[in-house]
């Protein structure tokens, strides 16, 4: 099968998001300039550069209360800053109730029965529990084509990392089974990790 995107693909759903999979999951947390606090998760995610660390996530789409974009956007358009916190299995259930396009005034942690704390070099919450938590000082937000399609990029400032993640020295992805998107509603863990050393190690 070949299509073009703006002609259209002719199934019973849009594949391209299932074309790229799986994709790790940035539950983005933020608080918009009178202190309320919003927590939504973006699949369109990844780190950008080591040094200094950055990461990137996409917002697509819009609400009727914003005037562009979803409240994370515009949070970070208040603030400048965001939080990453990186989701683990035994977090999916309320990690989808934060899916739920709530009004903007909404405090989505009390939503999702999670606990925030406070960030230490931003200002802005984390989720508590979190396998890591990356802080975020925005750099740049780009407009791409389409609608209310946009790229938000940070440099990272502060990174939590549980205790119990941490095995003989490194960040282990076992110890939490991390939660990736896959396509339309499908999900799955990573459970299954192994180690390729380089040609030139």
């Amino acid at each position: 099968m070949f299509y073009i995107p703006s002609e259209g693909h002719g199934l019973p759903h849009n594949p391209f998001n299932a074309l790229i999979t799986p994709r790790p999951i940035a539950w983005v947390s933020t608080q918009d300039a009178n202190g309320v606090r919003n927590l939504a998760p973006y699949s369109f995610f990844n780190g950008t550069s080591y040094t200094p660390p950055q990461v990137m996530f996409a917002s697509t789409g819009t609400k009727p209360d914003q005037s562009e974009g979803k409240d994370s956007l515009a949070n970070i358009r208040e603030t400048g800053v965001f939080c990453i916190n990186i989701v683990e299995e035994a977090m999916r259930d309320a990690m989808n109730a934060s899916t739920t396009t709530f009004e903007k005034d909404v405090d989505e942690f009390d939503r999702a029965g999670l606990e925030a704390a406070q960030c230490d070099t931003i200002d802005c919450p984390r989720l508590v529990g979190a396998p890591a938590s990356m802080e975020c000082r925005m750099t740049q937000i780009v407009e791409q084509l389409g609608e209310n399609n946009f790229i938000i990029m940070g440099e990272v400032t502060g990174i939590h990392m549980r205790d119990d993640c941490i095995v003989d020295g490194i960040f282990d992805v076992t110890t939490f089974r991390p939660l990736a998107r896959l396509g339309y509603r499908d999900y799955s863990v990573v459970d299954n990790t192994f180690t390729l050393a380089r040609p030139d190690d």
